[in-house]
């Protein structure tokens, strides 16, 4: 299994290329979907104002961040962590963008040159939920994901959420029978599962249950003026 890094950043604004700044970043490490607590946090002084806005999303003010490490000074460390790991992001191009801006401030080859992949959540959301909200804040929601002690957006928070929402966005990748046995099998090794040990109940329809199948099968005959395809397709195979 490949390692993941749930990656998130808090900014002083939303332009990268106008000369807004990273203040936070906040790294999650996850192998074999499980948490390592191998985990990245940094403020960095942005050596500018965070713009009005950006400032009440995140709170990070420049007096709290005066005294952070530029970001430069350990641009060399977070590529050392992040250095062949998939990135999961949430709204990738935003993320890699400033990040290819520090990058490039201190002299250092871009993101797509040292990771092995980068994975957009909020593509991967709108594929799954296409037409419906696909904020984090909304897949938090949508998968029960408790976020109640998020008053600001924070960096390390926001790639904690993230890991959470990752996992259930991806549940239909993990094996059916992902809970037998104790010891993970080595990458790439065949497991034989004898599913004649498992007895599956056969619950059948109540009267009630029945009863609720016909009435509505009734207002599609009505509303369908007959051409019902259940009924149908029943009736075919009657004759």
């Amino acid at each position: 299994m490949s390692r993941l890094i749930v990656l998130d950043t808090e900014t002083t604004g939303l332009s990268a290329e106008n000369g807004d700044r990273i203040i936070e970043l906040g790294c999650v490490e996850l192998f074999n979907r499980k948490l390592t607590g191998n985990d990245l946090h940094i403020y960095f002084n942005p050596e500018r104002e965070s713009h009005e806005d950006a400032l009440k999303v995140h709170g990070l003010t420049t007096d709290f961040l005066r005294d952070k490490p530029k970001f430069a000074t350990l641009a060399q460390d977070v590529i050392d962590y992040l250095r062949d790991a998939e990135l999961i992001i949430h709204n990738a191009a935003f993320d890699v963008g400033f990040l290819n801006r520090e990058f490039e401030l201190a002299g250092l080859p871009p993101l797509h040159s040292f990771v092995a992949e980068v994975t957009d959540t909020l593509a991967l959301a709108k594929a799954v939920y296409p037409g419906k909200r696909n904020s984090l804040d909304a897949l938090c929601d949508r998968f029960g994901v408790d976020r109640s002690n998020r008053t600001f957006h924070g960096a390390k928070l926001d790639a904690q959420l993230l890991a959470d929402v990752y996992i259930n966005l991806t549940r239909g990748q993990d094996a059916l029978l992902i809970d037998i046995g104790t010891a993970e099998p080595e990458f790439g090794t065949l497991v034989s599962v004898d599913l004649r040990s498992f007895q599956l109940p056969v619950l059948s329809a109540t009267d009630y249950e029945l009863a609720a199948h016909e009435e509505l099968l009734l207002q599609l005959d009505k509303s369908s003026n007959g051409k019902t395809l259940f009924r149908q397709v029943a009736s075919a195979g009657m004759a």
